[in-house]
């Protein structure tokens, strides 16, 4: 049912003028509570489906609730209720303390329970330091913390992370992604974009992958790698014999195998490029054992939630 979903879209689509196809038939059902990952290429589409989600444009044509509320009928009421951090700036001239209290006051968050939060956020952002400065003094990576920073002073059922860490070292950007899970812990729903993998590989309950406007592959980080991530690669060290000849040899019979891709030789090792690899290491070590060729070490690499995007949106 549509209202089991935090975000529900059917057959949304959005087409500017010019006829260019931004969102093609997306279908999207994002549960309570869940931090989904939303990945995709430029281009591919999330930027205008987070503006139709937010309110901030209509959908051409299909479905779209967010909260259970159809985001034409119910913009006022959907914008009570969710918050939103996206890529551009949109910072004013006072110092950043004033700053965190302007926003609670926008968002009629009473004084004592401005105050306390203002607090917490300056300690977990690390902008204690920055408290008395005027925003556009402080650098990129602040300025960024400062914006996630303000979107958590108030209540909100649902929030919207377009590349909320751009700019942060290693450290905080672990912080903020540990606080983003505690939050959505506590019943927040969280649609999270971004450029680094590793992060929705890290966070995300599921990841949908967009291309040209819809979705091209969904699940969990785990599922997606099982599904997608089945091309690995083993790297064979050898020891002994370097006959050149006789490993162009080898070379050819490892290509030969059933689900190998590729087999290149790179001075005293072989690497091995194929589908489901692990299944076929007896295969590739009685190649090199026919041979007399001596095996220093054999690994294989797992496969990572960068392998699957790029397989997925290069498909």
């Amino acid at each position: 049912m549509k209202s089991d979903f935090a975000i529900y879209t059917k057959d949304l689509v959005k087409v500017y003028d010019g006829g260019k196809v931004a969102v093609d038939k997306l279908n999207l059902g994002i549960n309570y509570n869940e931090i989904y990952g939303f990945l995709g290429k430029n281009g591919a589409g999330k930027s205008t489906t987070i503006k139709i989600l937010t309110t901030l444009m209509n959908p051409t044509s299909g479905e779209a609730q967010v909260l259970g509320m159809d985001v034409r009928k119910k913009a006022n009421a959907i914008r009570k209720r969710i918050g939103v951090v996206q890529q551009d700036e949109s910072f004013d001239f006072t110092t950043v303390e004033n700053n965190l209290k302007v926003y609670s006051m926008l968002w009629e968050v009473d004084g004592e329970t401005a105050k306390t939060r203002i607090n917490e956020m300056m300690d977990l952002f690390d902008l204690e330091e920055v408290r008395k400065k005027r925003a556009f003094e402080i650098s990129g990576g602040q300025k960024k913390r400062l914006q996630v920073a303000r979107e958590f002073l108030h209540d909100m059922d649902l929030v919207f992370l377009d590349e909320p860490t751009v700019g942060m070292d290693p450290e905080m950007r672990r912080r903020v992604l540990d606080y983003i899970t505690h939050r959505a812990r506590g019943g927040l729903t969280v649609l999270f974009t971004t450029q680094i993998l590793e992060e929705a590989d890290y966070i995300c309950d599921r990841i949908g992958i967009m291309v040209n406007g819809s979705i091209r592959a969904e699940g969990t980080s785990s599922f997606l790698k099982e599904k997608f991530g089945k091309l690995k690669e083993i790297h064979v060290k050898l020891s002994g014999n370097s006959d050149k000849d006789l490993k162009r040899k080898v070379i050819d019979e490892l290509s030969s195998i059933e689900g190998v891709e590729e087999a290149r030789l790179d001075g005293d090792s072989v690497f091995v490029l194929g589908y489901e690899i692990p299944k076929k290491i007896a295969k590739i070590a009685m190649v090199f054992e026919r041979h007399d060729l001596g095996i220093e070490s054999m690994e294989s690499s797992e496969p990572s939630l960068d392998d699957v995007f790029l397989k997925v949106v290069n498909s």
